[in-house]
């Protein structure tokens, strides 16, 4: 048994150990200010780029960036994706200490994890926690889903948005975007440098747009098992936009999206991956339900403006 001297050595070191750990990342944490919302936000280049969430930004143009060495500086909005609930800031503050990123693939359940911020002052905060689930899909209620999401018990409270969620080693898995249920959000890694890419890139992240008002819709059982159709859900159609994609090929009110191309239509989440960017204005099959008869319609997705 560990004598209680001992207990208290091997406390003190891991106490240490946090703390040295979080102050090192804690130089890649910074504040953004947007006005009425607020937030954190992580160093994602040392050439100035910024990383943090898409409601914190909110419609800001120009967020205040408050920096580690307790600068305040003005930003420009790069890009962001609501869907994703990524945006990309900028700022001229010469070279900053960016964050080191791993990879969310090597996530387990049980791991320890910190959760870091920078919202309500120079001060960099703190919470801690591990990971629950590693990749777990979550649609939220602020109106994004995040793919492969890091679900952590880590106590996220207001302000932590944006920051950055690390490994033992300081190294960044994800973002961290909401707390629920007593559960911490993030957006992994992976998915964070390919919205961080694709916004680099074209200032947006490009997805495909059919022109169609959707709602989730299970299907009787007879249909659901017969051979056609083959799933238990499709998505009612309530509406189609005038001059779309949809329109063109011919979908009507009362239809039910089934697939497009090899994607099943179960719910939006999975109609919204598959309006990729690789699938804007490349023909595609979408079969839908129509008076209980499985017919295939041609379409061709448009960028979403």
């Amino acid at each position: 048994m560990m004598e209680s001297k001992d207990a208290v050595q091997v406390l003190q070191s891991f106490s240490d150990a946090v703390a040295k750990l979080a102050e090192g990342v804690s130089q890649s944490v910074v504040g953004v200010d947007a006005g009425r919302r607020g937030g954190s936000g992580v160093v994602w280049s040392k050439d100035g780029l910024i990383l943090t969430a898409s409601h914190v930004v909110g419609r800001s143009s120009d967020p205040v960036v408050l920096l580690s060495d307790g600068r305040r500086v003005s930003s420009k909005v790069v890009g962001r994706d609501e869907y994703s609930d990524v945006a990309l800031l900028k700022v001229e503050a010469g070279e900053l200490k960016a964050v080191e990123r791993a990879s969310a693939e090597g996530l387990r359940t049980g791991q320890f994890v910190l959760a870091l911020a920078r919202a309500f002052g120079p001060e960099a905060a703190v919470t801690s926690g591990v990971v629950t689930s590693p990749a777990r899909s979550v649609r939220g209620w602020w109106g994004s889903a995040i793919e492969d999401a890091v679900v952590t018990d880590a106590k996220l409270n207001p302000g932590y948005s944006g920051g950055p969620l690390v490994d033992a080693s300081g190294r960044m898995v994800g973002m961290n975007v909401a707390h629920f249920a007593g559960r911490g959000l993030a957006v992994p890694v992976g998915s964070l440098e390919d919205v961080a890419m694709k916004i680099s890139k074209y200032g947006k992240v490009k997805t495909g747009f059919l022109g169609v008002v959707v709602e989730p819709l299970e299907l009787p059982e007879k249909l659901a098992k017969g051979q056609e159709v083959g799933q238990r859900s499709g998505l009612l159609v309530r509406e189609v936009e005038e001059g779309s994609p949809a329109k063109s090929a011919g979908v009507a009110i009362g239809d039910v999206l089934l697939r497009l191309g090899e994607v099943q239509a179960t719910d939006e989440y999975e109609l919204h991956k598959a309006l990729s960017e690789g699938g804007i204005g490349r023909p595609a099959s979408l079969w839908i339900l129509r008076s209980e008869k499985l017919v295939e319609l041609k379409v061709t997705p448009e960028e979403r403006e």
